[in-house]
């Protein structure tokens, strides 16, 4: 790793892209356990990604080589980016240049990648790469699984190629300008981590290819105020309560010929996963709209038609997990569920987990065992607190592969796992390749080293013991007595933030130098705990969150040293939504709050999400009013005194639009209650652009500083 101590840490913050730049990621093993490939850039402020190649079996040991770099293959001319691949960005939060994903073959001998919207190839066994004529943009390349062919996406149309290039093709063609082939709609990729629309056959002949019809779907317009000789964005958004998307699903032939594949699509209209392997039929998971329920479906490949594998019920809702549902290779369905108040890995019918693991995803599948990735159940000897381990699982038992606190996830092929571990301590990020009886090997990052270290405590507050971090000025010393405290939570779903990981803290270790107690609390409805733990917000989102973020703030009172009478509480998006929230509704406990890109009326943000909290808005409005912000029931709830807000929205967001912060602006004018707005033009929800990135956490800490009394 590199360090620039010269640089203040807001600065270093935004031009490492939160300190991600430079390191592994994205890595494919083959199966042979020989070789890895990843990508990297070249530095702690280089945007641009590399792929690389490691070669574990190379004379002399294990080495590193370049398999494309995205300079010499554009001749240093910038990249250009379609509205499409901008839009596939923004849903996965991608912020980095250059390749910034690739597809392997089964053997993982050839990579495929879009790069500017034109199509390439490299070898991942000797130094070659190619340019592919191809019509573009090119969005999504994929090798068949033995690397004889590619498909990919331009305009809507899904296109097969050999690997040469060589007959071109268009299999499928949109019919109108509201459908597209091959493509994930909007809310599989925002929400249900579905990011691509087609798969391959396990023996390369054909491929399931979804068909995405959105003319049903209301349209929003997206402008950009500050450019107004500029069109507006049409973006199909399916907000809560409104029609979605019609998704259908086809098995197709290389030349074009096509079977629909068959399923109740009126009751379960979401296509949630696709599983291909040679280990069985494909494989489906479909939803029904509440998300109530699931059916696991087998395709005959002959005739299109499915027959349910097994199916799934919740009161509530029912979580999707990555990695599943799958095939073991002896026919067994691989699935998570939700059974005995734990989260259990279940392989046929039998679960091979209990209460001692809380299993949160499913990382590879082999005759051996089962990868898995999971925190600590309620039974658990050893809660781990803020930790996420990997286990092999198998009819045998269960063994941990990681070690040491953290965060921890991994890839693997044959006898190689890459383990990628986020601990506690300073060093950041590590990525290690494991292989049985061989020393380990490090694969270098190239991040920068924080010119700050994060000095947090991992505890449990109050009776309902909150998970929560704590963390102090650096050189705090006990004679200065009780500090202003800043809640920098996110307290929803998806997401934790009191966790075992040194580079989570960062920012929130900035705030407490500036002279801040920060704490974290992550209340009902975060994930990590148990599914009682995560359900326990239906139909009462606003009140149950907020109901812990107190509880933890007043436990902790009584350990650490914080002045209950400056209290202000910052967020994004959900925690943008919670800190309006606190300051609206419990003005007797927080008394200011930094408002970031907030959904403040719930019936305005998507369907898939909004609709597994509280249900459809057509059918229960009195959910959405008392849990939303700004609707004349959610008003009422609001307490005085009034307390400041400072609201910061990018215009270009798309995802939780403009509207829901102007609406509260509006709300707050018409109430009289004192607030800021600091509009981000051109910026969407991840905000990426350096300068922004830097200069709001400054912007934010002077109204922090102004609102408690303390510049």
């Amino acid at each position: 790793m590199t360090t620039t101590d010269q640089l203040s840490f807001p600065r270093q913050h935004a031009v490492t892209q939160r300190f991600t730049l430079g390191a592994p990621r994205a890595f494919a093993v083959s199966p042979d356990g020989v070789r890895v490939a990843f990508l990297r850039s070249s530095g702690g402020t280089d945007r641009v990604n590399r792929l690389w190649v490691l070669d574990l079996a190379a004379r002399g040991g294990p080495s590193e080589r370049i398999a494309a770099d995205p300079a010499a293959l554009l001749g240093g001319a910038p990249e250009h980016l379609s509205a499409q691949e901008r839009a596939r960005r923004e849903r996965t939060r991608e912020g980095s240049a250059g390749i910034v994903g690739y597809a392997v073959d089964a053997a993982a001998e050839s990579a495929v990648f879009a790069l500017s919207g034109r199509l390439f190839t490299a070898s991942l066994t000797q130094p070659l790469v190619r340019e592919l004529d191809a019509p573009g943009p090119v969005i999504d390349p994929r090798l068949s699984p033995d690397g004889s062919r590619i498909a990919y996406v331009t305009r809507g149309a899904l296109r097969v190629a050999e690997a040469d290039g060589s007959g071109d093709r268009e299999i499928a063609s949109p019919e109108k300008d509201e459908v597209a082939y091959g493509v994930a709609e909007f809310v599989a990729a925002e929400e249900m981590e579905r990011t691509r629309g087609f798969w391959w056959s396990p023996e390369s002949d054909r491929l399931l290819v979804a068909r995405v019809d959105t003319a049903k779907v209301r349209r929003w317009w997206i402008s950009d105020p500050a450019h107004p000789d500029q069109p507006p964005a049409s973006v199909p958004y399916p907000a809560a309560g409104t029609p979605i998307a019609d998704v259908t699903l086809f098995l197709m032939g290389l030349a074009g010929e096509r079977t629909e594949v068959v399923w109740d699509r009126a009751r379960f209209p979401y296509l949630a996963r696709v599983h291909w392997s040679r280990s069985g039929a494909p494989l489906l998971l479909v939803q029904s709209r509440d998300q109530k329920h699931h059916r696991y479906l087998a395709v005959n490949t002959a005739s299109g038609e499915t027959r349910l594998v097994h199916e799934d019920e919740d009161p509530r809702w029912l979580e999707l997990h990555d990695g599943v549902p799958a095939w073991a290779p002896d026919g067994r369905l691989v699935r998570i569920a939700d059974e005995g108040g734990a989260r259990v890995l279940v392989v046929g019918d039998r679960a091979l987990t209990g209460g001692q693991l809380h299993v949160r995803s499913v990382l590879d599948i082999d005759v051996r065992d089962i990868l898995v990735s999971a925190s600590a159940g309620l039974e658990a000897e050893d809660p781990g607190t803020g930790e996420v381990h990997v286990y092999r699982v198998n009819e045998l038992g269960v063994r941990r592969v990681s070690e040491g606190p953290g965060l921890h996830t991994a890839v693997r092929g044959g006898q190689a796992t890459v383990l990628r571990t986020a601990g506690p301590g300073p060093e950041g990020p590590a990525v290690t390749v494991l292989r049985e009886g061989r020393p380990p090997v490090e694969v270098v990052s190239y991040a920068q080293e924080p010119v700050l270290t994060a000095r947090f405590r991992l505890v449990e507050a109050g009776e309902r013991r909150i998970p929560a971090a704590v963390l102090l000025p650096t050189d705090y010393d006990a004679s200065q007595g009780k500090l202003p405290v800043l809640l920098d939570p996110y307290g929803f779903p998806h997401a934790q933030r009191a966790v075992a990981s040194h580079h989570a803290h960062l920012t929130s270790q900035w705030f407490a130098d500036q002279g801040f107690a920060v704490i974290r609390p992550d209340g009902r409805g975060t994930p990590g705990r148990s599914p009682e733990w995560e359900k326990s917000i239906k139909d009462e989102m606003a009140a149950v969150i907020l109901e812990d973020q107190v509880a933890a703030l007043q436990a902790l009172a009584e350990d650490f040293p914080l002045d209950l009478g400056r209290v202000a509480v910052r967020g994004w998006s959900g925690g943008g939504f919670l800190a309006a929230l606190a300051v609206l509704r419990r003005p007797d406990v927080f008394h200011a709050a930094v408002v970031g890109a907030p959904v403040t009326d719930l019936r305005l943000y998507d369907s898939h999400y909004q609709e597994r909290y509280l249900g459809d808005p057509n059918e229960n409005p009195e959910v959405y009013a008392r849990n939303s912000l700004i609707t004349d029931e959610g008003l009422s709830l609001a307490a005085e005194p009034a307390r400041p807000m400072m609201i910061i929205h990018g215009l270009a967001d798309d995802n939780v639009v403009v509207a829901h912060s102007l609406r509260l602006s509006t709300a707050l004018l018409e109430a009289g209650r004192p607030h800021e707005v600091l509009p981000l033009t051109g910026a969407t929800h991840m905000t990426p652009q350096e300068e922004i990135a830097e200069n709001l956490l400054l912007l934010q800490l002077d109204f922090l500083k102004r609102s408690l009394g303390l510049a």
